[in-house]
């Protein structure tokens, strides 16, 4: 079988697509043929509303609802004047219609002109066009200088007045009254015409309905309707994406035409669940999915359930899905997104008592992270998440803190609301109307089943593992796709798109290393990137983004604006030295990584870093990696010590806890140590010293004995091998170290280029690193840093100048990131001091 799909120029609803014949052709429609393969073609999309040459073509009924409405109105005016006087004649009656209700005449006759006009644009372009850029675009121009708060407000009191005046003119008619009398008196004359016994009933109804229509109006909101010419994006506009994009276009084919799969005994899928890191376009995704889609697109805001009152979320649910259900008759099919779908909650969190949570390892693992001192994040990606992975374990790392209690709020709204989504999503669908389900069930009649609701569910979500197990399950989310970071060509096709909405200076080789140095950047970070350099151009006085705008403005984004902080002489001379250790280490080491950018410039906690990036895109790691990475967090606590008489700053604290972190995920549970068993099963069965995983009084005791016992002895043999080895680095290299460090102090942010040149003694862009080898260089180098050494020791009255190198010193560096290599804050080493 093939699917054949026709250019898509107008959006009409159908009545029920389960009546559809399998072959039918339309526009907007499939075209079923029963010999050839399905062919899901890339060059399908719907066009633009700002692209048609025509008018969309009206369906049906909306070409003569007015007109059917104003004809049943001239109808009951004209059955008045005959009840009112039996012996006058039918055509008397008509004729008398025609003269006292002429303005329903007038108001027909301005419909179908309006008609006309609508039929002629759907076929003639010129005619289209020059009303709607030249007539009513010149008008919304006007309109759109006036203050939009003014401009809505007037909108809504013309419209509540025409209303009113409409309802004046009908019910005035009717009375034969003046239509602002006839307005004044409806609410007596409604009471007037009710019989006593009707109010004894109406009455008390009135009062109860006020229950009901608090809990109506609590229950409003958080769902947005939207039509295909309402959004104007298509999967042209989603980059980097493509292997999810081709696949909801899956979806969205057999959404408008679920023949072609259910002729062969299937079902069309109804779930989608869009999962990933944020920023990588899972709500682009599905705006796109409406705007390519020919049926209307319902968007669900995160805290649509969750409300103050139990039920309401219950009755919001049902309300949506009442909606979404006429949504699919009337149109053939309808698409629903549920953004943030993780805030619809779980029943086993609810079913806690409003969510009781033990902080987890990994709470305790960001406070780690983020305390001073802490190097985590300037290791390697792999490394991080690694370390990421160990602490959501839930087990193997719980500290002093696994017993603290945190309260959180149960999300969802209640435990009602997640159930009746479920279903909702997959439950028993009961028959259609009053009249099918009783009247027949009188008569002996059996009901009609309902029709097949062509409802498409689409959900995005940062945290799948919150959702509800039930909720995953086929049948209700029957497809599940990862949104991740974009590839490098996905990177080059998402900069060259935002790019091109701008005018730059960028060549295709700048886009291409721009999309390799950042290769963990998202959708999102590279539309907030460009958009930072624009402003960077701007607040320069151009128009053009240049390089430097955008490394500028990665640099920002990536790093935070430096604290206006100036360290004291032999602090920022020490704090160099730690910094310059992990740049020589890194860059005599490291293979798999290259150095972005260092710095000694504070930011918040952070007293200096060493950024390096991944050359390319990479999925496994290597035991010799994992070995550098150590290397070079224990670089700086063997610098400070050879180059500080053996002292050291507690700045090593935090390279010593991510070394020691790395160490143990090595030898425990990566088979790249002395033993094979795996650290998690001992501890799961309670077996090699590490004890089970309950919370018992002797864990803690248990948990020194395995640091104490094999495990704890492989990580003490391999962080104390590696210390050695980067020791004798250290020592090889200590002009290196000196000379970085000079460059720091002088710049307080070099490029990776300057590093290497500095290490190579060649030249870079910004510094010559071959001056530093000059044998007066070098004396001067080690001259200051005696001279920090005698300070901290002798408390010597003032240091020295810092020693002009040249070719290194009044080169000035605009904190390099005017011209410097950037570096994504996700995957890129950081060492902190």
């Amino acid at each position: 079988m093939r699917i054949r799909r026709r250019k898509q120029t107008d959006f009409e609803p159908v009545p029920d697509t389960a009546n559809v014949a399998a072959g039918a052709e339309s526009e907007g429609d499939l075209m079923v043929q029963t010999d050839t393969p399905i062919d899901f073609g890339q060059d399908i999309t719907r066009p633009r509303e700002r692209d048609r040459t025509t008018r969309r073509k009206l369906p049906t009924w909306d070409r003569l609802k007015y007109l059917t409405l104003l004809g049943g109105l001239f109808a009951i005016f004209w059955w008045q004047k005959l009840d009112t006087n039996p012996i006058k004649s039918v055509a008397d009656g008509f004729w008398e219609t025609v003269e006292k209700q002429a303005w329903i005449l007038v108001l027909a006759a301005l419909e179908t002109v309006r008609q006309l006009h609508f039929l002629i644009a759907e076929r003639w372009g010129r005619y289209y066009r020059f009303w709607k850029h030249t007539v009513f675009g010149r008008f919304e121009g006007r309109t759109s200088k006036m203050d939009p708060w003014t401009r809505f407000r007037l909108a809504r009191v013309f419209r509540w007045v025409f209303i009113l005046a409409v309802i004046g003119v009908v019910v005035g008619q009717l009375a034969d009254e003046n239509p602002i009398k006839a307005i004044a008196g409806l609410p007596g004359r409604i009471n007037d015409a009710l019989p006593f016994a009707a109010r004894l009933i109406i009455y008390p109804l009135l009062l109860i309905s006020q229950f009901g229509l608090l809990f109506w109006f609590l229950s409003r909101g958080g769902v947005e309707t939207y039509f295909p010419d309402d959004i104007d994006t298509r999967f042209d506009d989603v980059w980097g994406q493509d292997p999810v994009k081709e696949k909801i276009r899956e979806n969205l084919i057999f959404l408008e035409n679920p023949e072609a799969i259910e002729q062969r005994g299937g079902y069309t899928p109804g779930g989608v669940l869009l999962w990933g890191p944020p920023g990588t376009g899972k709500t682009l995704l599905a705006e796109a999915a409406a705007g390519e889609t020919g049926k209307p697109f319902v968007f669900v805001d995160p805290g649509a359930f969750i409300n103050m009152f139990m039920g309401v979320g219950i009755l919001k649910v049902k309300g949506l899905f009442r909606k979404l259900r006429k949504l699919a008759l009337r149109y053939g099919g309808v698409v629903v997104f549920f953004d943030e779908a993780d805030s619809l909650g779980n029943r086993g969190a609810l079913a806690q008592g409003g969510g009781q949570f033990q902080s987890t390892p990994a709470a305790s693992f960001l406070r780690d992270w983020s305390s001073p001192g802490s190097s985590l994040p300037y290791m390697s990606e792999a490394s991080q998440q690694t370390l990421w992975a160990d602490a959501l374990e839930g087990g193997e790392r719980q500290g002093p803190h696994r017993d603290a209690v945190m309260m959180m709020g149960g999300g969802g709204g209640g435990m009602g609301t997640l159930q009746a989504l479920l279903a909702e999503l997959s439950g028993l669908k009961k028959p259609r109307g009053f009249f099918n389900r009783n009247v027949r069930k009188m008569l002996g009649m059996r009901p009609k089943p309902p029709p097949r609701y062509r409802i498409l569910v689409m959900m995005a979500s940062n945290l799948p593992e919150a959702l509800d197990e039930a909720m995953l399950r086929p049948g209700r989310i029957d497809r599940i796709y990862k949104v991740g970071y974009p590839t490098f060509e996905g990177r080059i096709r998402t900069y060259q798109g935002y790019l091109d909405k701008v005018r730059h200076e960028l060549t295709d080789a700048d886009v291409e290393k721009l999309a390799t140095i950042t290769p963990y950047a998202t959708g999102a970070r590279i539309k907030d990137t460009v958009n930072e350099a624009l402003i960077n151009a701007i607040r320069d006085g151009r128009e053009v983004i240049t390089w430097g705008d955008i490394v500028r403005a990665k640099q920002l984004k990536q790093h935070g604006l430096a604290d206006d902080f100036t360290y004291v002489e032999h602090e920022r001379h020490a704090l160099a030295v730690h910094e310059a250790c992990h740049a020589v280490a890194a860059y005599r080491l490291r293979k798999h990584m290259v150095i972005d950018v260092a710095t000694i410039e504070r930011r918040g906690s952070i007293g200096g870093f060493v950024s390096s990036i991944p050359p390319e895109d990479r999925f496994t790691h290597w035991r010799s990696e994992y070995e550098t990475d150590i290397q070079v967090s224990l670089a700086s606590l063997a610098g400070e010590r050879m180059l500080f008489d053996g002292d050291n700053s507690s700045g090593v604290g935090g390279d010593l806890r991510s070394a020691t972190q790395l160490a143990t995920m090595m030898s425990g549970y990566w088979g790249m140590g002395s033993t094979f068993a795996s650290h998690h099963v001992q501890r799961q069965f309670g077996i090699g010293g590490g004890g089970g995983r309950g919370g018992g009084e002797g864990e803690d005791d248990r948990e020194h004995q395995l640091l104490e016992g094999s495990l704890g002895d492989q990580v003490e043999m391999r962080l104390s091998e590696l210390y050695d080895r980067v020791v004798e680095l250290v020592a090889a290299n200590r002009v290196e170290v000196l000379a970085v460090a000079h460059a720091l102090e002088t710049h307080l942010t070099i490029t990776g280029e300057d590093v290497a040149a500095i290490i190579d003694g060649t030249e870079g862009p910004f510094i010559d690193g071959a001056g530093y080898y000059d044998p007066a260089a070098i004396e001067k180098l080690e001259h200051y840093h005696q001279a920090v050494l005698d300070f901290r020791a002798a408390g010597i009255e003032e240091l020295p100048p810092l020693p002009e190198i040249e070719g290194v010193t009044g080169r000035l560096v605009d904190s390099v990131v005017a011209a410097a290599t950037p570096a994504e804050t996700e995957g890129v080493p950081v060492a902190e001091q």
